[in-house]
């Protein structure tokens, strides 16, 4: 397996905003490896309540994470600033594959860019379901 090289900014349409917390750090001085997977999902989520296509508390249909993955280029550490940068990298009828770099500061080159993988499924039998059609429209819009 080859391992990829950093992405840069050119390379995403959307982005959010995050920001290091002091918490983050770990005895190394820079942020823990755990915390990379907790800013992909808060960038993702975040946008995906924004959207519309997450309903905190509610909803027929919700996103289960089956697979991720994470490559580390350079260190982030607190009081960093972090540009999550999100592209849809496959849509499927009922999964969508998310990927995210993370950018430290003003950096063009990703610190850490990962994936995570949501299978939609009914809220209440955990059996897989169409992605809606409008759903569909939002995200077609990211799709590298």
């Amino acid at each position: 397996m080859s391992r990829p090289s950093p992405l840069s900014r050119d390379e995403f349409a959307l982005f959010r905003a995050l920001q290091t917390r002091w918490a983050d750090n770990d005895l190394y001085g820079h942020m823990n490896n755990v915390v990379h997977y907790a800013l992909f999902d808060t960038a993702i989520n975040g946008w995906l309540i924004e959207e519309g296509l997450l309903r905190l508390g509610g909803g027929d249909t919700i996103g289960l994470v089956v697979e991720t993955g994470c490559s580390y280029f350079s260190e982030i550490g607190f009081p960093d600033k972090v540009a999550a940068g999100i592209r849809i990298g496959h849509l499927g009828n009922t999964s969508v594959r998310y990927e995210i770099a993370l950018f430290r500061n003003d950096e063009e080159r990703a610190a850490a860019q990962g994936h995570f993988v949501h299978v939609y499924v009914d809220a209440a039998t955990r059996k897989p379901r169409q992605l809606p059609g409008e759903w569909r429209r939002v995200l077609e819009d990211y799709l590298r």
